[in-house]
């Protein structure tokens, strides 16, 4: 059985955006590529997107195969980020989502559950943060995979909301990185 893995990076105090919606990625460096996508992408089956997140996503990583002097292109993971079969949770996009992606509307659980028993290593769960708190306010995570970067916001959109059910979790690995970068990764207890 596959497990869902929330895989997401955040500031210190906790945002994954800065104010007015800026994305803020993290540092990066080849110790942070081998021990942070290097190895989510080595274990990845399937990928799970809310929208925003996914239409992002979607427009950087296809470059790669239209435009050789793309970023993505440059990203020697981007065959797997656009090979990997993916699952978008939408309630307002419509028909076929292309890139590798089926869409669900609905019933978020139960396309959880059917991934789940039938997908072959983890899904992943990149963010944002809406898909992000309804699968921890439902209880589907399985594993927590958190990289928090020395940087504090002071504001932004938070990971986690107010309001998610107490949930334990036990430490699976702690991984610090040259970038001052620090990755928690824990799993649900259950």
């Amino acid at each position: 059985m596959a497990e869902l893995v929330l895989s997401m990076f955040m500031s210190l105090d906790g945002y994954i955006e800065k104010p007015g919606g800026e994305f803020a990625a993290p540092a990066w460096s080849d110790d942070l590529a081998e021990h942070w996508s290097g190895y989510a992408l080595s274990r990845a089956g399937h990928l799970l997107y809310g929208r925003t997140n996914f239409l992002f996503n979607k427009g950087f990583w296809t470059q790669a195969e239209t435009d050789p002097n793309s970023p993505a292109a440059r990203v020697p993971y981007a065959a797997t980020m656009n090979r990997l079969p993916k699952t978008v949770v939408s309630t307002t996009l419509q028909g076929d989502p292309g890139w590798n992606a089926t869409l669900v509307k609905d019933d978020l659980p139960g396309a959880v559950a059917k991934l789940k028993q039938s997908v072959v290593g983890d899904i992943l769960v990149f963010g944002g943060a809406g898909i992000a708190n309804s699968l921890v306010n439902l209880d589907l995570v399985d594993e927590y995979r958190l990289m928090i970067a020395p940087d504090l916001f002071g504001d932004g959109k938070r990971l986690f909301e107010p309001g998610h059910p107490a949930l334990p979790l036990s430490l699976m690995d702690t991984r610090r990185l040259d970038t001052g970068s620090v990755i928690l990764h824990y799993r649900r207890d259950r």
